[in-house]
């Protein structure tokens, strides 16, 4: 069995790398792009993408299956955890799901589109891309944010 404190430590380094990822992403590399031009802003944007996505791939599973861990390992279960681990759950099994979506559905038109040479579908997938990654940045802020108040907080 995983100790509870490598299973909280784990838990924390996949909500950092995810929603720090999508801060990054947002808030730091788009911004930048804006310099150059659309394809090549494409392109760049197609090859962080790939990369960030495999890093949710595996930060994802491993904050669910952590946080079950510590949801049963350290409250007993539903009935012991406070307001905010209830929170947290639901808005992490929404930004799963969102990530599922995003993944399967613009991502891919995104590269289909590229693979085409279709740069106005595929930038049209990216804006997808950008508001779904942006909903996700703002449920996960708030979910970090319950996760402190509810522990320290009250």
């Amino acid at each position: 069995m995983i100790p509870m404190t490598l299973a909280y430590v784990i838990h924390l380094l996949g909500a950092v790398l995810w929603v720090g990822g999508m801060a990054f992403g947002l808030l730091a590399l788009r911004p930048a792009l804006g310099e150059l031009a659309g394809p090549q802003r494409l392109a760049v944007m197609a090859g962080a993408y790939r990369r960030f996505f495999l890093v949710v791939w595996h930060a994802m599973p491993a904050l669910i299956i952590t946080g079950y861990i510590l949801l049963f390992g350290w409250f007993g279960g539903f009935a012991g955890a406070g307001w905010h681990v209830h929170v947290m759950h639901l808005t992490g099994l929404i930004m799963a799901a969102i990530f599922v979506v995003l993944f399967f559905v613009p991502w891919r038109g995104l590269r289909a589109a590229l693979a085409a040479g279709d740069t106005a579908r595929a930038a049209a997938a990216a804006e997808r891309l950008r508001w779904m990654i942006t909903a996700n940045l703002a449920l996960g802020l708030v979910t970090v944010a319950v996760a402190g108040w509810g522990r320290f907080g009250g």
